[in-house]
This record gives structure tokens, C-alpha cells and sequence, in this order.
């Protein structure tokens, strides 16, 4: 398997953590916290659903990288499983396309242009960003962060590597 496509398993293993980790903020203590994750977490999907959109060729979905009315963390939890699945199943169909140009506009009017390879590797990079400001924001609500570094998933998916050689 590539380390592309081993990559989004990572990013949905990782993403899966983070959510389930959320779940445990106590919101009427940390209603803050709990605001800054959904804004978090919106802005995340918002990208993944605008580069989906430029990967695809089709019109813009969103006008903003984020919105003033935030979803709640369950459609939010909903939206990120299906960017997840269609990321992995678009970068396993990916053939000999990985360095063809996109050219797209960003949401602030700007062009830009990125290879399918790019777009796909900015995707992991910044959910992890935005993962690693969720697991600050758990630690001030003394909720246990999730180890969700690669390390940590190639190892627990596959156990054998523990092994000494």
C-alpha cells in the first residue's frame, strides 16, 4: 500500500480519536472549549469539502473557510466519516494524475494552482494542524488527548512492526 493511501487511514484513525475524545468535554463546565472545537472542526471539513470541490472540477460549496453558525460536533462528526472515506477511495483511484495541475480560486479571491499530490498531502497536513489545537484546547478541560501521532497508528495497525528484527 502507498503511503498516500496508508495516510488517510491515518487521518480518519486520527480524526476518529480526536471526535471521540470531544465527546467527553463536560460542555456546561467548558462551553468555550466546545465552541472553539466545533470552529475547529468546521473550518477543517469546510477545506476538505472546497478542495474535494476543486479535485472534481465542480463549483465552489462554501464562500468562507468557515461559517458564523456552527454545526453541531454529531453533523460535524458525520461530514469529517464522509470526507475520510471519499479521500482514501479518491486517492486509491488516483493512477498517473498525481502531478497534474489543479488551478482553482480561493475563497478570498486569490488563484492558485496545486498538483493533485499537493492538494491531497495539504489535506493530512492540515487536519493534524488543527487536531493538534483540539488536543490543547482537551488538555485545558482535562480531558485526555489521544495519541494521534503516525507512529502511534502504523503501530497499532500493524502490531508486527513492535517486533524486534
Amino acid at each position: 500500500m502507498s503511503v498516500l493511501l496508508k495516510s488517510f487511514q491515518y487521518k480518519a484513525w486520527a480524526n476518529k480519536r480526536t471526535l471521540e475524545a470531544i465527546k467527553r468535554i463536560d460542555s456546561n463546565e467548558f462551553p468555550s472549549t466546545i465552541s472553539f472545537v466545533k470552529q475547529q472542526l468546521n473550518h477543517m471539513i469546510i477545506v476538505e469539502e472546497l478542495f474535494k470541490a476543486r479535485l472534481m472540477g465542480d463549483e465552489t460549496p462554501h464562500k468562507a473557510t468557515n461559517t458564523t453558525t456552527l454545526p453541531s460536533i454529531g453533523e460535524l462528526e458525520r461530514r469529517i466519516e464522509t470526507s475520510d472515506a471519499w479521500y482514501h477511495s479518491y486517492a486509491s483511484q488516483l493512477q498517473d494524475q498525481h502531478e497534474e495541475l489543479v488551478t482553482f480560486q480561493f475563497v478570498d479571491g486569490l488563484q492558485g494552482s496545486m498538483s493533485r499530490a499537493e492538494i491531497l498531502f495539504h489535506i493530512i497536513n492540515h487536519g493534524t494542524y488543527h487536531r493538534g489545537a483540539i488536543g490543547h484546547a482537551l488538555d485545558l478541560c482535562s480531558v485526555a488527548h489521544p495519541a494521534d501521532t503516525y507512529t502511534v497508528f502504523i503501530h497499532a495497525a500493524e502490531p508486527d512492526r513492535r517486533l524486534a528484527r
